[in-house]
């Protein structure tokens, strides 16, 4: 069964001006398709009904200073293991919230890492043409400045010739720090998807759907730290019933002018209520029900487990209704992993080692060619 879901980030739009907004033991598989602080980001949602949750606005000037693959997903059982129009003045505005507590320290840990490598991705879009400005989220998982996030997030980092400028903003609210660059993202996901970039409700499975951004230059006149707070990516995916907490900026139920100066961290805990694979017996995706965090501008947003490490990447969740009762997914780290050196021949931790000036300008010269298949939608 294929599960197609709105993308997180993309889905919904806003009045913003020109901004829209594995394992051991015996495995089966079958075909088969958590309190919070509302912010933006961008999500992908996977399945019948699952939208692409980044959030689109409407154009507008910067402040001064997906669709994914058809592939089907299969279900992966597993027996335990041993081990929109202008905003009014009348709008209200959402308060900063504190990172809440899950009684479990390990897991309350992993929150707090978590929070502190969360940013909020803006990429605006020139006004009166066919590109959407857009809000997303993203994680830093490693301290020289190195950002995942998802493809149709990151793919605006390919159009700065065609007038769009994206920024790293972060804190509570989100608020404009660095600039960045892309270091990769797979020109699979570009040759599938590139006619996501003009849709206005894009849905797709999450399969190849995630990028890696590098922090080039500060966004205001503070210098760029001697280190970036960061989660670093997991190895191993969890399963089923796994507690976790999962952090965004979503932002479907703000304003346009909010998203640029109110929009707080969605800091949510749960747990995994299913898994998923798009191979045989491989965690590549979790499924984690309904949350604050399922909402349009989730995109990108990570998912942790009390190990302190990042276990997923939101990409898609269904984007209608009451959050709690929506369905929420992420790709797994693992699957990140396994993605990345099938289409590179290479270890991703190989290149989260080398300088991010080597890393941008290694990936320099596939941007054109990139730019070119998203253009040719234009």
């Amino acid at each position: 069964m294929q599960r197609f879901a709105p993308y997180l980030g993309i889905a919904a739009a806003l009045a913003l001006g020109a901004i829209l907004v594995a394992f051991s033991g015996s495995v089966t598989v079958s075909y088969a398709p958590t309190a919070v602080v509302q912010t933006a980001s961008s999500t992908i949602a996977v399945g019948s009904g699952f939208s692409i949750p980044t959030i689109s606005l409407p154009a507008l000037p910067p402040v001064t200073d997906t669709t994914a693959s058809s592939a089907p997903k299969k279900k992966v059982a597993i027996p335990p293991s041993p081990v929109a129009p202008a905003p009014s003045a009348a709008a209200p505005v959402p308060a900063p919230s504190p990172t809440p507590s899950s009684g479990d320290v390990g897991l309350d840990a992993a929150a707090s890492t978590l929070r502190a490598a969360l940013v909020n991705i803006i990429c605006y879009a020139p006004a009166g043409g066919t590109l959407h400005s857009i809000s997303g989220s993203g994680i830093f998982i490693d301290p020289k400045g190195i950002i995942l996030t998802n493809a149709h997030v990151a793919q605006y980092f390919l159009l700065a010739d065609r007038g769009v400028s994206c920024t790293i903003r972060a804190g509570s609210p989100a608020a404009d720090d660095y600039k960045a660059a892309l270091i990769y993202i797979p020109s699979l996901w570009i040759n599938t998807n590139a006619s996501v970039l003009t849709q206005t409700a894009p849905s797709g499975t999450g399969e190849h759907d995630f990028a890696l951004l590098a922090v080039t230059k500060s966004a205001t006149s503070a210098a760029l730290p001697s280190a970036f707070p960061f989660i670093p990516l997991a190895e191993v995916p969890p399963s089923a019933g796994t507690p976790v907490v999962i952090a965004s900026y979503g932002a479907q139920f703000l304003e346009s002018n909010q998203v640029q100066s109110s929009l707080f961290p969605t800091i949510v805990f749960g747990s995994v209520k299913d898994v998923y694979t798009f191979a045989t017996n491989t965690i590549d995706v979790l499924a984690l029900g309904g949350s604050a965090a399922a909402q349009e501008g989730s995109s990108g947003g990570g998912v942790a487990g009390a190990s302190g490490k990042l276990v997923g990447t939101i990409t898609t969740s269904t984007v209608e209704g009451a959050t709690a009762t929506r369905s929420l997914d992420a790709i797994t780290a693992s699957y990140i992993r396994s993605d990345y050196a099938s289409d590179t021949g290479s270890a991703l931790d190989l290149l989260l080692a080398k300088p991010t000036s080597s890393a941008i300008s290694d990936f320099s010269p596939q941007i054109p060619g990139l730019e070119s298949i998203l253009t040719a939608q234009l």
